[in-house]
């Protein structure tokens, strides 16, 4: 059985009429009424009753037009999502992402991506660092990330979405509060609550002091955003993030700007050999407000 018989004996049935179901299909009378008996005849049943005036569907034409009519529409959705899958409209993407794009450009790509392309499922994964999000992509457990800067592997390509200033992180009351620019060398007493050494952060706030004179004092290390955070809300000492985690409020920790302050980049990043419609135009969407080189 084929689904062009099928489509033309669904016609018929619901006609209830030869002339009527060959006119609904824009074909001629007799190759309709030949289909029909062939169709039966592969069947092994007779699906129709006919007479000069009108057709009557047997118990099996019955069965026949109830299974038919679920398996076309079955048919015409597949069609359609086929179609939308090689579009790059509809599928799963596994994203990876560091703690502090959480309170900067990741609400917007959610939300973006939902409006944009509302055939896309996003399956996040938060707060990871640049090696983890690295291996991810290169063992296919990944299929984009939003990272910091280097790469290490040339099989991983990637480009800039934001940039940002740091900031400074303090527990509310530090003498180091206030409207005025903090310089780095004025935190040569303090601990540091850092994240992990393997962190781009980390040895970018290990430069950072180097620069100004001294090594850094680690008090604490947190691989989370909102961990570091509360070490700080705990007085355990102070920490150098990006801008963007200002928008995670916490409280008895208070931000402050940095003198001369470096900027931190944040990229999206893929592998370089994959081709899927779908990941490239969600790389569109991440990318269309990225800021000029």
């Amino acid at each position: 059985m084929e689904i062009r018989q099928l489509n033309y004996f669904i016609a018929v049935a619901e006609e209830r009429h030869f002339g009527r179901a060959a006119k609904r299909l824009h074909m001629a009378q007799p190759p309709l009424s030949q289909q029909i008996r062939q169709l039966e005849e592969q069947l092994g049943v007779r699906l129709l009753d006919r007479t000069t005036r009108r057709v009557d569907l047997t118990a099996a034409g019955e069965v026949l037009l109830e299974r038919g009519r679920r398996i076309i529409n079955e048919i015409e959705g597949l069609k359609a999502d086929v179609y939308q899958v090689g579009q790059g409209a509809t599928g799963v993407l596994r994203v990876g992402f560091s703690g502090s794009a959480t309170y900067g450009v990741m609400p917007g790509i959610v939300r973006r991506a939902k409006e944009a392309m509302p055939g896309l499922s996003l399956t996040l994964h938060g707060e990871m660092l640049t090696p983890a999000m690295e291996a991810g992509l290169r063992e296919h457990t990944l299929d984009a990330a939003l990272l910091r800067p280097p790469v290490a592997f040339p099989e991983i390509e990637y480009r800039t979405v934001a940039r940002e200033p740091l900031v400074l992180a303090l527990p509310a009351g530090s003498p180091l509060g206030g409207d005025r620019p903090v310089a780095v060398h004025e935190l040569q007493e303090h601990g540091f609550v850092v994240y992990p050494p393997e962190s781009v952060l980390h040895r970018t706030v290990a430069d950072l002091c180097r620069r100004s004179g001294f090594q850094p004092r680690i008090a604490q290390v947190a691989g989370e955003t909102s961990t570091l955070l509360s070490f700080v809300a705990a007085g355990g000492g102070v920490a150098v993030v990006p801008a963007s985690v200002r928008a995670f409020q916490l409280e008895d920790v208070v931000y402050c700007e940095i003198e001369d302050a470096p900027e931190i980049e944040l990229a999206v990043a893929w592998r370089r050999e994959d081709r899927s419609v779908l990941l490239h135009n969600f790389l569109d969407l991440v990318l269309a407000d990225r800021p000029a080189p």
